[in-house]
Formats: C-alpha cells, structure tokens, sequence
C-alpha cells in the first residue's frame, strides 16, 4: 500500500479532480464571479458536441493523447470543457508546454481552466515553472479555494514553505485540504515539529489529516513515534475515520520488514459481518458516522506487508479471508508469485480474476518474459484490450533480455505506428536490443530518438556507451562519455573500459581504469573483467597478475569465476600451461566453461595434448551436448598426425549424439542484417554471392601467381 504513504499532494490531487468533475458543466457562479466571467460559455445544448468532448474524454483516461488531438482539431464546434479536456490531458503526460498553448489559445476560460493550468506548473519542480504558476495565480479574475491550495502545494513541493505559509496566512477562507497541504509541506522538508504544531491547531480535520501526519512521520525515520500518535489519537477518540491512519501504520510496519507488528496492529481493526457491514452502510447513507473497523484497504496492506517479506503463504491466507475483494487485493498476489516467480499460481489467479486490468494482464507478461516463455508473453499482450507504456516495455524489455533483439526492434516500431511515446525505460531497452544485435545504424536512429523525447540521464548515457562499444564504434562511445562529465556512476566507466578492451585497446582501457581510480570511483567485479581482458587480448602477464591481486589486497572484492577465467586465459596465452592448471587446481570457486575452455584454447597454441584432453574431458561433463570440446580435441589430434586419436574422439560423438553446429557470421548491409551459415545457400542472391567469391578467388590466385613469377625472374636475373 505505497498509495498510503504517498506525500498528501494525492489528497490534494484527489480535490481537484472532483472539483473538475462537479464544474466541468457551467459553474454556479454568484453576481461577482459573473461580472468577472462574462464571456464565459454555457453549456453546449448540441447532443453532437456533447458526444465528441465525451470521445476526447475517453481517449485521454485511456492514455491515448495523441488519438484525441486528432478528435480536437477535427471538431466543427469546441467548448470550455473540450479544451479543459486537451489541457488536462497534456497536463496528464507532463506536456506542459503544449498545455500553456492550448490554454493561450482559448477563446474564453472560466475557473477550472485557470486552476488546471496552475496545477501544470506547480506539478513539474524547479524554479522557473513555480514562478510562472504564481505568475498566472496572481492574474486570475477570481480565485477559489482549489487556486489557493494549488499554490501552496507547489510551494511546499518545492520546498519553500515560507511562501507557502504566507498564502495560507492570505487565504479568504480555509478548508481541511489548505492544512492537510501545509502538514504535507513541513513534512516533506523534514520539518516534523511545526507539521505536528499545526495538526494541533487544526480547527476541522478528515480522514486524510490524521493519515497525513503519520506518513508523513513514517518518512521521516519515525515509525515509533507515528505509533504513539497514533495510539493517542486513537483514545482521545476524536477519529471516526482513524482507521485510514491504522492502514498507513500498517503499510510503514511492512515497509519497514516489522510484519508482526503490521499483524498486531491489523488484528486490533474490529472485523464486522457482512449484515453489521450493511447496517453501516444505512447508517452512512442517513449521515451517520463509520464505524472503527476494517475496510478493503486495511486487507489490501496486511497483503502487502506478507509480499514485501516473502512470505506469499501468509499473504494468500489473508487474501482468502477477506470478505470483498478488489482490483488491488488481485494484483498484489498475482505480483507476489510473480516476485517468487510461481507462474502456475499467478496465471491461476489471473484466470480467477473477474475483471483484469493493466495492472494484471503487464504481470502476466512479466512472469512469462522472465521466464524465457516470451511467445506465451507476447499471447497475453497481444490479447490486452488496452495496452499501456508499461504493457509496451514489459513486453519489448522481454524480448530483448531473452536475446530476441529483432523483436524488441519489431515492437517498439509497432509502438511509434500506433502513437505510444516512449519513455527512458523503452529507449534503454531498445538501445540494449541494438547493441546485442550490432546495429550501429538502428542505434543512431534510437539516439537521434533520445534526443528528441527526453532529457538523457545516467542509465540512458550508459547504455549509449554500452551500444556504440559493442557496434565498434569507439569514438561516439567516448563522446558520451566525455559529455556525461558530472553524470558518471560506475557503470558509466565499467562501459567505456569494456569498449576498449573489447576492440582490443589495452593500453586505452589500463589508462580509463587509472582515471578512474584517481576518480576516486570505487570499481565493481565488472571492472576488473574488462581490465582483465584488456591484459589478456594484449598479453600482459605481469599486468593480469598485478590486477588480479589488487581486486581482494586493495579493494576488497573477492574473485569470481569468470575473473579465474581471465587470469588462466592471460597465463595459458604465454604458454605457461602448468601454472594455468595449477590455478584452476587452487581454486576457490568450482572452475566453469570459460576456465576450462581459455585452458583448451590455449592447449591449442601451444600443442599440449595431455592438458588439452583433461580440458575437453572437462568440458564435455559440464556441457555434454556441445560439440566444440570434440570438434578442438579432434582437429589437434589431427593436425599431430594421431589419427587414431582423432577418430576415437569421432566415434565418442556419435555415440553420444553430438552434432557440430554449423559457423555463421553476419554483415550489416543498407541498414539490413544479412546472417550466413556455413554451407547454406539459402540466401536470395546465394547464386550472386558465390559467384563473386569465385571471381575474387581466382582474382587473387592470379595475383600470387605473378608475384611468384616476378620473384622468380628476378632470382633469375
């Protein structure tokens, strides 16, 4: 129940949403409003226009903003509410600019026109924007009281609460969400002291107030002492609705890993039957108090709490019990066996569920894509009947971390067709597609995207690193690099030395790795992998060594196996055979195909047929259906001449059903990838392509004839 300890700019939010929705038809306004809203319309009569604002409406609740621009500019006739519409919607997406537009361009504006504008500006942080929405604030022809709570809330979302409260000491006239704003405000700046002064001197409170003050506790690190209020308030008796305030305790309890507190406390919430539950409601409807007692919400936490901790058994206990249920109650133990990746449970309960959401069907996609199922995946997002951004990155982000790169590439095409903007988490997984599949020209294209739709952070530099490393593109890499400057985490250094050491820029990646440390950035077991493998493609023994050593003595990160896997590589390259075996003997971790296989390579070099054998033999335990241990071991008894040997490993193949997977290699060619396997010819212009390498061949053969003729003649001279 994150909702519960959200800052109480949600209630303020909540506010203004209703007060949209009981003024978006023609707002009652007294003689004094009117003078100053003259030219305000009325509302539109025409059933037609009524039809198009609810289609806009519709659209924008569904995400789909771009859809209902085009219904807006469409439209013969608009009114105030279809343009409060487009404005809300931008605003929806953080388009304020575009909002600001539309909001100059209106014909005439009434007061909820006024109000959305301010709630835009207000929404995003930093200086300029607060100021522009005190600026439009202080022009408005009439002010309500959803004007005056906006900017105080922007005030306190920014941090300054002395303009805040100098509002609040301003205002007309105040409500319980002018206090309840002021609260939120001290306590998002940590001021706890003056947020409790003011809760005390709160003349009206609600639900909300109470529920304000200890989250905003909880947040501040003062979960004990959110307990005691909470506990006072509760015997002073002056919260009919203080089981909200239960709910977020409960909620802080599970944040904070304390379940059998959380448990404690649910148990003390009186649970009714379902006949008392009616009886209230009755009582409620005639303008009676609720009574202290569970509601969905108090379930949905105590869910939660068991989730967050692990333990699903218990959540499913409690999420069994609960009299009613709801949209949340579902998703959270559907995400919970998600979490503790339990596919069957979760598509069990997803099948049960009356009516999935967004929220459903994206976990079902998740667990599938995260289980390498990404066809079952793909089933469930197709069969989505209203997909979201996060259904789109789900989805494309599966693909890509199951090594279907084209089909990451594929989707996120389909998702610019049907008018889905992209967010930081689409790009990067598209730039990580790119750089799995080499494709330094759809890479430039999604950089030239990042620049267009957003402000590239940390992650998304890194993973432009990242792509231009792997398409071989070493200088854009550094350009990112060097631009990043002050952005730099470790990743950011881990990607720039593995680009260097990948295209075999030792000297380059050593040099990376020193700035680094002169830095003062703290390198990660990535790093030393890089830089290990920058001494092993250069040869430096000594070097490898050195920095082996320095991972544990100096940094104390202890090796892992693929580090084991590098140093053997480095020593086995200069032939020092028995050392690199030796190694592999005293070693911590049990050594896994990268030792054993950089231990054959090197037997390959140097042509050592006894540690080769134990090598392959090795090889052949831990991954008995692959083909290379065989394939190597015959082609060195081969070239040694020791056919017997040679067709000992043969007959070992067949009798155990391996089969050598065919070589391939691709080109990228006019923006298409073009993959060749040995000895197929299935290509399109096959025909063409063979024909050229026969004319080169011979082209060639040609050319070393007349040089052998050229050498002879002048032997001969």
């Amino acid at each position: 129940m994150a909702d519960s300890l959200s800052p109480t700019w949600v209630f303020f939010t909540v506010s203004l949403l209703t007060y949209i929705r009981k003024n978006i038809h023609p707002l009652i306004l007294n003689s004094a409003q009117k003078s100053h809203f003259s030219t305000q319309s009325k509302q539109p009569q025409h059933q037609n226009l009524r039809q198009w604002n609810k289609t806009i409406s519709h659209l924008i609740r569904n995400g789909q903003l771009i859809h209902a621009r085009q219904v807006f500019d469409e439209m013969p006739q608009r009114s105030v509410v279809t343009w409060n519409s487009m404005i809300s919607g931008y605003i929806r997406r953080r388009e304020i600019a575009m909002a600001r537009k539309m909001f100059d361009e209106m014909p005439e504006r009434d007061i909820v026109s006024w109000n959305l504008i301010i709630s835009g500006y207000v929404l995003c942080k930093g200086t300029r924007h607060i100021e522009e929405g005190r600026w439009l604030f202080d022009r408005m022809p009439v002010r309500d009281l959803v004007s005056w709570n906006t900017m105080i809330s922007g005030y306190a979302r920014n941090g300054r609460m002395e303009h805040a409260m100098c509002l609040f000491r301003e205002m007309p006239e105040r409500n319980v969400v002018s206090w309840n704003a002021v609260i939120t405000g001290f306590l998002q700046n940590g001021d706890v002291l003056s947020a409790i002064e003011v809760f005390e001197r709160m003349p009206m409170r609600d639900s909300a107030s109470l529920s304000t003050l200890i989250s905003g506790l909880i947040r501040n690190g003062k979960l004990d002492e959110a307990a005691d209020f909470l506990d006072k308030s509760g015997k002073m008796g002056d919260f009919g609705y203080v089981v909200d305030a239960y709910n977020t305790l409960i909620a802080g309890y599970g944040q904070n890993g304390r379940v059998d507190e959380a448990r404690r406390l649910f148990d003390q919430i009186p649970l009714r039957l379902n006949r008392e539950i009616e009886e209230d409601r009755e009582v409620e409807k005639n303008g009676g108090n609720q009574r202290f007692e569970r509601n969905i919400i108090s379930w949905n936490s105590m869910i939660m709490c068991y989730v967050k901790a692990g333990d699903i058994f218990s959540a499913r206990q409690v999420f069994n019990e609960m009299p009613e249920r709801d949209s949340f109650s579902w998703n959270t133990m559907i995400s919970g066996y998600v979490h503790v990746s339990d596919v069957e449970q979760a598509a069990s309960l997803f099948c049960e569920m009356p009516e999935p959401d967004a929220c459903s069907w994206n976990s079902m996609i998740l667990v599938y894509a995260q289980h390498g199922e990404v066809e079952i995946a793909r089933d469930f997002f197709d069969r989505m009947p209203q997909k979201s951004l996060i259904s789109w990155n789900s989805m494309i982000a599966g693909y890509e971390q199951n090594g279907d790169y084209e089909g990451a590439i594929k989707l996120f095409s389909q998702m610019q067709m049907v008018g889905e903007r992209p967010d930081r988490h689409t790009l990067s997984s598209i730039l990580s597609a790119c750089a799995g599949l080499v494709g330094l020209y759809q890479g430039r294209q999604i950089h030239q995207c990042v620049v267009k739709t957003v402000t590239a952070d940390t992650p998304i530099n890194n993973s432009l690193i990242t792509m231009y490393s792997r398409c071989g593109n070493i200088v854009d890499a550094r350009s990112v690099f060097d631009e990043m400057k002050a952005q730099r985490d470790v990743v950011s250094w881990n990607a720039m030395i593995g680009g260097y050491a990948q295209h075999g820029f030792a000297e380059k990646a050593l040099e990376q790795f020193r700035e680094m440390k002169r830095m003062m950035v703290q390198p990660t077991h990535i790093t030393f992998v890089s830089v290990l493998n920058a001494c092993t493609h250069a040869g430096l023994v000594a070097e490898g060594q050195k920095q082996f050593d320095s991972m544990a003595s100096e940094f104390g990160i202890p090796p892992r196996v693929e580090h084991f896997a590098s140093l053997v590589d480095i020593i086995g390259r200069r032939g020092n055979l028995k050392d690199a075996m030796e190694l592999i003997e005293g070693m911590p971790v049990v050594p896994d195909t990268a030792v054993w296989g950089a231990l054959l390579g090197a037997c390959r070099v140097h042509n050592d047929m006894d540690l080769a054998r134990i090598a392959a033999e090795a090889l052949m335990r831990i991954e008995p259906e692959s083909s290379a241990p065989y394939v190597l071991l015959y082609n060195m008894y081969a070239d040694a001449g020791r056919w017997v040997d040679a067709m000992d490993v043969r007959m070992r193949m067949d009798r155990n059903g391996i089969r050598k997977q065919p070589g391939y290699s691709w080109v990228e060619l006019h923006n298409n990838v073009h993959v060749f396997v040995a000895g197929d010819r299935s290509h399109p212009q096959a025909d063409e392509i063979h024909a050229l390498i026969e004319n080169s061949n011979r082209v060639i053969k040609d050319l070393i004839s007349n040089q052998y003729l050229l050498i002879f003649d002048e032997e001969g001279k």
